[in-house]
């Protein structure tokens, strides 16, 4: 067995572990995904792809957008639990590296928090641009590799994730790489679910936090522990 299969076996596991042990509280809130449907511009009627969809959280979120949603993931724990909460959703357990969907057939197709994770990114690029639509956006959150917190805790201690292949980039190789492979890049925004954190906190006793709007940060977007990238077919 060819070690690559051997790699994508021991990514495949240790979701499936993750998501067994840990459920939901290994993701997100599902309010911290609406920001990426706002970004997208997501309307009704229009064909929704999350890859690496997981437990179906950003899915969930569309609903309000009444996207029609089909989300793919690696890990069968996944898909199967996401399909007991959603019986009605396109759901199917399949590798980013080969989409089970025909070319030009989606107009929105996501990927938060799992580019990174993915053993031949390219190859999993390009299928997106394969299945996406001539006019289709593209919204993805990758991990920054310059915070002090990656390449202190990461780097330097070695304790990345290699069962569950953990790696970043910064914002320059980011945009390199997506370029290359056939991107524009529309805009790069700063992970907001941090943001939407400490806004909360602030204006705990003041006001209520629109979870769909762009929270702006003065740091220079190189700093972002993660990047969110607004993307379109070149």
């Amino acid at each position: 067995m060819s070690t690559h299969i051997d790699n994508q076996e021991q990514i495949t596991e240790w979701f499936n572990n993750t998501y067994t042990k840990r459920g939901s509280w290994y993701l997100r809130p599902v309010h911290a995904y609406y920001i990426y449907l706002e970004i997208l511009k997501a309307k009704a009627d229009q064909k929704l792809l999350d890859i690496a969809c997981g437990l179906g959280r950003l899915l969930d979120a569309s609903q309000d957008y009444n996207v029609e949603p089909y989300g793919i993931d690696i890990s069968d724990v996944a898909i199967s639990k996401a399909k007991e909460r959603f019986p009605n959703f396109n759901l199917s357990v399949a590798n980013a590296e080969r989409i089970p969907f025909d070319d030009n057939s989606f107009d929105l197709i996501t990927c938060i928090g799992s580019l990174e994770r993915m053993l031949n990114t390219q190859n999993a690029l390009k299928e997106m641009l394969r299945v996406g639509k001539q006019n289709s956006k593209y919204c993805f959150l990758v991990r920054n590799s310059e915070t002090t917190s990656w390449q202190f805790f990461k780097t330097f201690l070695g304790l990345k994730n290699k069962k569950g292949h953990q790696d970043a980039k910064n914002l320059k190789e980011w945009t390199s790489i997506f370029e290359a492979a056939g991107f524009d890049v529309v805009n790069v925004y700063p992970d907001q679910y941090p943001l939407m954190k400490k806004a909360r906190l602030k204006n705990l006793w003041l006001k209520n936090i629109n979870y769909k709007e762009i929270i702006k940060n003065h740091e220079p977007i190189e700093k972002a522990n993660e990047f969110l990238f607004l993307l379109k077919k070149a």
